[in-house]
């Protein structure tokens, strides 16, 4: 690298800086994100509790809202299942609703077997056109033991992660799929899931170069025949021109080739992937670097919780920035 002593003489590129237009908005919603009050419905109360079954077995007291909304409340006040049994209980009581809540161990054992529920939010077509979807995973801490421990005693370690693999709407930034899978999980193997969960026509598809590769094209065309598919080659790839699917992609290894790859991120439009890598550090800060739940199926509602919460935060208000123009003397 260049020696710092010559570092004042040398061109700067001065760096970006963006001006929020709807500060006031933006900064009511914030505030929105950590009130403590809370409105109960007349249909929520209703379904609170479980609806009675005629199978043999115990008859379940709290339905999955009661789970959802403790779960909900745990996380986005970072609290554990006693801590947020006993949130829950606080709220209800100065609310003065008599409903049951759900003690820590139901909520450890429902946990395992909730599912997702049916948002009106959630229905509701991403835009009114197709979107621009972007693709992309990070990783998860559970629990176990740490490498240092097996490194430094030789102890066998239980160290391990998850995968969270992430589909963004790059207009709206909001999380519109999701996938958790083991740390073994790769990244172009979540890609049907994820488009299974996506409803809307896909106009343009963006992810990283460990997408690349036929299955990855022939996915997305196949659920939308007229996508634009925006994935870097890798620096080894040759044009086939063979299959209908791999047009675009030999497409881009011809223009990477003719212009360099700085030209064609930019006529591609290739720097917006960096907005799937915001929502994944939007996750890390607000739910957490790690998973809490023991058991795999738990910690897979845990993930589809985490999404919920950061997609309803982010309905409460989002920023919008616009680049400001950069001074003369910004580049000296």
């Amino acid at each position: 690298m260049p020696h710092k002593h010559n570092a004042a003489h040398r061109h700067h590129i001065g760096k970006m800086k963006f001006k929020v237009t709807n500060w006031a908005e933006y900064e009511a919603g914030l505030r929105r994100r950590g009130s403590l009050t809370l409105w109960i419905t007349p249909e929520a109360k209703a379904v609170w509790a479980a609806p009675r079954r005629k199978t043999r077995g115990g008859q379940p007291l709290h339905s999955d809202l009661a789970i959802e909304t403790t779960l909900i409340l745990g996380m986005v006040f970072g609290l554990r299942l006693r801590q947020s049994e006993g949130f829950l209980n606080s709220v209800l009581e100065m609310m003065a609703l008599d409903l049951p809540v759900p003690d820590h161990t139901t909520l450890s054992r429902r946990a395992t077997t909730w599912k997702p529920s049916a948002r009106s939010s959630d229905r509701q077509p991403v835009a009114s056109g197709p979107v621009h979807v972007l693709v992309d995973s990070t990783g998860l801490q559970i629990y176990g033991a740490g490498q240092w421990l097996e490194e430094k005693h030789g102890a066998k370690s239980r160290r391990g992660w998850r995968k969270l693999h992430l589909a963004v709407d790059a207009d709206s930034g909001k999380i519109i799929a999701y996938s958790l899978t083991d740390q073994n999980g790769g990244d172009s193997s979540q890609l049907e899931p994820l488009l299974d969960q996506i409803d809307d026509e896909i106009g343009h598809f963006t992810a990283d170069g460990a997408y690349d590769g036929t299955p990855t094209y022939d996915a997305v065309l196949r659920h939308s025949p007229g996508a634009k598919v925006v994935i870097p080659p890798r620096s080894n790839a040759v044009e086939r021109q063979s299959a209908q699917a791999c047009g675009q992609r030999d497409d881009h290894i011809a223009s990477m080739q003719a212009d360099g790859r700085l030209k064609w991120q930019t006529s591609t439009g290739y720097g917006k992937r960096a907005l799937v890598e915001t929502a994944m550090g939007r996750y890390k800060r607000v739910i957490g670097p790690r998973l809490h739940a023991r058991a795999f199926r738990a910690q897979q509602a845990e993930a589809a919780i985490g999404v919920a919460i950061l997609n309803l935060m982010l309905a409460s208000g989002r920023p919008k920035s616009v680049r400001c123009q950069a001074s003369a003397g910004a580049t000296k």
